[in-house]
């Protein structure tokens, strides 16, 4: 579903890249970071997504005849400028981690190598896409995670930020776990398989609940799920639900089958649990309890220890929203720059210690475990360093007296190339494959680190040399700012 989204960027992106020609700079390489600094919704991860949305964004980047009279409309830019733009094309590099990765604060997601021209136009786009994506996939992991082995819908559409939000959402919603969606189009888009029941509004617009209930039910033979809660859940809906059920079974047999009852509002627990005894007394066990109403991975927690009777979890706003947590900090930071034909590391320093950027042009090294094959901690190191082979003492690059021994691991670089030279070199999954290399890359990680209140702090440590590299640039900065 590729779209020519080039103009998708901050004005002032343009107006630092008319600074850059107008000053001879165009041309000059640089390196930029894509990254966040803190993990969503209090996280003890979060899972990455929208890489194959920006694969097709850099595939797609041309200044159109409008894009360029818009611009020579709308800003000052000179003739020779709107020609640079009128021939862009990006002609960098690219590494990524595979979508579904599991990641931490920090680390690069995504890191961008090429001229500051081209490298400075991408980055609201990318941002946009990759913030977005990952922040519901996270939520989704989260969610999933609640509901253990349930199934969970995805049903947020109608409370998205807008049809892209909502078609995006669901596609990282499947990324983060979700096992179907109500979005018709995300499921044509991105083969997610869709799910829906009805609505109170169909219930009302006959003369009674059980013609409301027998007339969908007729209709949907062998997926029969009866919203239950218009009028009163357990004295109406369940009851007139019973009597459609026996009424179906008595004409179809074991051809009326995936058939329940939907619960959208009241107290899910005690109504679950009610309505389950009601349906077991009535010879129908097999009859499964779907459940609705303002869910989210703590409210399914909670329900799930009350010992509520719901097979499965339909989630809307607060999963397509991300509600607690609304938008991922991603950033995307300048990291080394060419002088005179060499890299040079750049550092941003900050009075917030967390705002101050790792320098230079680096990879991001997991190792795990040999024998349980759990990750055990990332190490950021700098792109010509040799991965370790032997055991060695891995620290907090802030608390430094926080170490811990590496021994008997395997390992695996994160960062894939994906565009080089401005030709991509990577072949997307598909949907279902992210989604099932999400679900294993989960399984590297201890329970305690996927835990949904006070998950423990993983370890994304900085090797000994970027870890020097690092305070060298700082105390030069500072020894800079105060000479001034």
């Amino acid at each position: 579903m590729s779209r020519n989204l080039t103009l998708l960027t901050d004005y002032y992106q343009l107006n630092m890249m008319y600074s850059y020609y107008m000053n001879n700079k165009m041309d000059q390489e640089v390196v930029f970071d894509l990254f966040f600094r803190k993990t969503p919704c209090k996280s003890g991860y979060a899972i990455a997504a929208g890489l194959e949305q920006a694969i097709e964004y850099i595939q797609e980047l041309s200044f159109t005849d409008e894009d360029i009279e818009y611009l020579k409309q709308s800003s000052q830019y000179n003739q020779g400028f709107l020609d640079q733009l009128r021939s862009f094309s990006f002609t960098g590099e690219i590494y990524a981690v595979p979508e579904g990765s599991v990641v931490f604060p920090q680390e690069p997601l995504v890191r961008v190598k090429a001229k500051v021209f081209e490298a400075q136009l991408i980055e609201t786009a990318l941002l946009n896409i990759i913030n977005h994506q990952t922040l519901i996939a996270t939520k989704a992991s989260r969610i999933v995670e609640a509901a253990e082995q349930d199934t969970v819908m995805e049903f947020g559409l109608r409370r998205a930020q807008g049809p892209d939000a909502g078609l995006y959402g669901s596609r990282a919603a499947f990324i983060g776990g979700v096992h179907a969606t109500s979005n018709v189009l995300a499921g044509r888009e991105f083969q997610i398989p869709i799910r829906g029941t009805h609505s109170h509004s169909f219930v009302q617009s006959y003369p009674t609940e059980t013609e409301a209930f027998e007339a969908f039910a007729r209709t949907f033979l062998t997926n029969c799920i009866l919203l239950v809660d218009t009028y009163d859940t357990l004295a109406s809906g369940v009851p007139n639900a019973i009597r459609v059920f026996r009424k179906m079974k008595e004409e179809l047999g074991e051809a009326f089958v995936n058939y329940g009852i939907r619960l959208d509002s009241g107290d899910l627990a005690y109504l679950s649990k009610a309505a389950r005894t009601l349906l077991d007394e009535a010879g129908f066990p097999e009859a499964i309890i779907v459940a609705s109403s303002d869910l989210d991975e703590y409210l399914i927690r909670d329900l799930k220890g009350q010992g509520a009777k719901i097979n499965s979890w339909g989630v809307g706003t607060n999963l397509i929203t991300s509600r607690d947590c609304p938008a991922l900090g991603g950033v995307y930071k300048l990291v080394a720059e060419e002088e005179q034909g060499v890299l040079k590391p750049k550092i941003k320093v900050s009075e917030n210690p967390e705002k101050i950027t790792t320098p230079d042009f680096k990879k991001v090294v997991r190792f795990y475990d040999r024998k349980q094959h759990k990750a055990l901690v990332d190490l950021i190191m700098l792109e010509h360093e040799e991965i370790p082979t032997e055991e060695f003492v891995a620290f907090d690059p802030v608390n430094t007296w926080k170490k811990k021994k590496i021994k008997n691991y395997s390992t695996k670089e994160l960062l894939l190339p994906i565009f080089i030279e401005g030709k991509l070199v990577y072949e997307s999954p598909s949907l279902k494959e992210i989604q099932e290399y999400a679900k294993q890359e989960k399984h590297t990680f201890s329970a305690e680190i996927l835990r949904l209140t006070n998950p423990h702090t993983y370890h994304v440590d900085l090797s000994p040399a970027l870890w020097e590299l690092k305070n060298t640039l700082l105390a030069e900065a500072r020894h800079s700012e105060f000479e001034e």
